[in-house]
């Protein structure tokens, strides 16, 4: 009776900065890889960032595919291991990293330098300037305070913006 084989991803730890070489050299020995990038966002030109750094995934069938090229392929570190046996990766979590790459990056609510008035919070009703976003939910803005400007970390749905609509923003409640 023989037993069925089954590819797993595994995961490999590269050589500093070296994600994209051992990649394309597994690449190279017929090897399937997975390196999950964040698209750069910033349009200016940059390359993609790698989401984590110094690793990809590489996709193994443990009885059948000869590793031992693995270690010594350019670029490549290690397979990362608990004890001596390589630790596969679960199929649902390439799965789930791919689909939400793959999600439409959301258009910034505001942009750097637009001005916001506040609602909601200490800060109620107050002028600031955007800054940046802080996340999904949090958002840094310039407040004038003391008569110094501070950078104040506040939830976004607490900010309306008064460029587009100057009358728009005393509606603009928060939840």
């Amino acid at each position: 009776m023989t037993s069925l084989s089954i590819a797993r991803w595994y995961l490999i730890q590269t050589k500093p900065r070296q994600e994209s070489r051992a990649e394309d050299n597994l690449r190279r020995q017929d090897f399937e890889c997975y390196r999950p990038v964040k698209p750069n966002a910033a349009g200016n030109g940059k390359a993609d960032e790698a989401l984590f750094p110094g690793y990809l995934f590489i996709r193994l069938d443990r009885k059948l595919d000869n590793w031992y090229p693995i270690r010594s392929t350019r670029g490549v570190a290690r397979v990362v291991a608990f004890g001596s046996e390589p630790t596969p990766v679960r199929d649902e979590l390439i799965e789930q990293l791919r689909q939400r790459l793959a999600a439409p990056s959301q258009k910034p609510q505001f942009e750097p330098g637009e001005k916001v008035q506040l609602h909601g919070g200490s800060f109620n009703e107050l002028e600031a300037i955007f800054v940046s976003a802080d996340g999904e939910k949090r958002s840094v803005i310039l407040l004038n305070l003391l008569q110094r400007e501070q950078k104040v970390r506040v939830p976004t749905r607490y900010l309306c913006s008064t460029a587009a609509h100057p009358g728009l923003a005393l509606a603009c409640r928060a939840d």
